[in-house]
């Protein structure tokens, strides 16, 4: 007796830390660039943001057939503040100055839906920079990782360096919840992907 293959998970995203990690879960997936448009407000609610921009992600390319479709939005929140991705080095420096010393948030939303349901939730994970020097400043915007990076830094690279505690799930930081998105896949899916 054959068993079907499992049907792969559509990333509705083109962010490689995040194929990274359902690479590192072993979980087959397939990438499809999400058709939505985010609108940060700047007044908006930081955890309704990234829901909202979680399942837009998600609807924008769902349902796939009997494949579920994961779209997924973090933001670094500070002050009640999401902090987006620097444009300049400028920027870059500003917001790690911002968070040097503090606590912030990552707060991920996560939605995954099939013709039959959908899912959406979110995870929120903090994180404490050290107090940070001209000099620390100076070589990690120099080292060029603060691009395209929401906060402007990337925790599983040189950023590490700049963080002295973190307390919940250190993928989410990186850039997907991942003890979420498990939780769900064993809930909704229990053995298709190896998991329950």
């Amino acid at each position: 007796m054959s068993v079907p293959p499992t049907p792969p998970i559509v990333l509705a995203s083109e962010s490689p830390q995040r194929r990274a990690i359902l690479e590192q879960l072993d979980i087959p997936f397939i990438v499809v660039p999400p058709r939505y448009e985010e609108h940060d407000s700047p007044d908006a609610d930081p955890v309704e943001l990234v829901r909202e921009h979680a399942r837009g992600k998600a609807r924008s390319v769902g349902p796939h057939g009997e494949c579920p479709v994961l779209g997924v939005d973090t933001a670094v929140v500070v002050d009640g503040q999401s902090l987006g991705k620097p444009g300049n080095a400028a920027e870059a420096e500003a917001m790690l100055e911002r968070l040097s010393g503090r606590t912030h948030e990552v707060v991920s939303g996560l939605c995954l839906i099939t013709p039959s349901w959908e899912e959406l939730h979110h995870e929120v994970a903090t994180v404490k920079f050290r107090p940070l020097t001209a000099r620390d400043l100076a070589h990690y915007v120099g080292s060029g990782e603060w691009k395209d990076r929401a906060g402007g830094y990337a925790i599983q690279g040189l950023g590490a360096s700049l963080v002295e505690r973190l307390e919940g799930d250190y993928l989410n930081v990186v850039g997907l919840p991942a003890a979420l998105l498990v939780r769900l896949l064993v809930e909704r899916f229990p053995g298709t992907y190896g998991l329950g």
